[in-house]
């Protein structure tokens, strides 16, 4: 982890502060119409999403940040079904939801993760929060650069963090991806988990695409309900670099560092 980090802190403040996860989620999709109620594995893309994150070790609560659109009750169901509480906001405006969550969860801490990411990873997503937590930072991710295949992908920011992004966020695409204020503001201070990079880094372990669900069903099939750490993923498919080609079509180069 990298950042700066605030002077005496209080380790015991750290300790109680409320961790929650938020998902965000919507049934609507253009590229892949209700991606996250897809069948994967023995349940759906959402419900394994909110599985891995109930298991991240210190997190005090799931939930799931359901759209009001209108389309995404079956959504709001699944998350329930899954465990998670449900939180219901605006489904263009995403970092007003999570401010609405956050409020009503009573979030000091903040994991955000997205609902088209079955294969999130519970140590790695800890490892984040621990980074922003033990450094202090306003704001943590582990894709500062992207070094983790596309899918791995979580942020960790404080409440008070969150807040001053929605009231200095009044572009669009701030709000409609909730964070880019926090990665770019010259006052806020950030720590970053770094990944190893190379070809890892552009794999799709993310769900838009038809093929990328074809990916994914082969990758949980191969792991016959077990949720394995990360990288035993990424030595699954070094393998077998047939499951790579199902979705490499797609890699999104703009993501991946110049």
């Amino acid at each position: 982890s990298q950042g700066g980090g605030r002077a005496g802190a209080d380790p015991l403040g750290q300790i109680l502060m409320r961790k929650v996860a938020i998902v965000q989620a919507r049934f609507h999709s253009s590229r892949l119409p209700g991606k996250i109620c897809l069948r994967l594995g023995e349940g759906t893309v959402l419900g394994e999403v909110l599985t891995r994150c109930a298991a991240i070790e210190g997190l005090d609560m799931v939930c799931c940040a359901v759209a009001d659109d209108g389309l995404s009750e079956p959504v709001a169901a699944e998350a329930r079904r899954s465990g998670a509480a449900v939180h219901v906001g605006s489904a263009e405006d995403v970092l007003a939801r999570h401010v609405g969550a956050a409020r009503a969860m009573d979030a000091d801490i903040v994991l955000r993760v997205t609902s088209d990411c079955p294969l999130i990873d519970a140590e790695l997503a800890g490892e984040v929060i621990a980074s922003l937590v033990g450094t202090g930072a306003d704001y943590a991710a582990n894709n500062m650069p992207a070094g983790f295949p596309h899918g791995l992908d979580c942020e960790a920011f404080t409440r008070e963090a969150l807040l001053r992004a929605d009231n200095a966020s009044h572009e669009k695409a701030q709000r409609e991806h909730v964070t880019p204020w926090l990665r770019r503001a010259a006052d806020v201070r950030r720590a970053s988990v770094q990944g190893p990079g190379g070809e890892l880094a552009r794999q799709r372990w993310t769900l838009d695409w038809p093929e990328d669900y074809l990916f994914l069903c082969a990758v949980f099939e191969r792991l016959g309900g077990r949720r394995p750490p990360w990288r035993e993923v990424a030595e699954l498919v070094a393998r077998e670099p047939a499951l790579l080609a199902l979705n490499a079509g797609r890699v999104e180069k703009g993501r991946l560092p110049s």
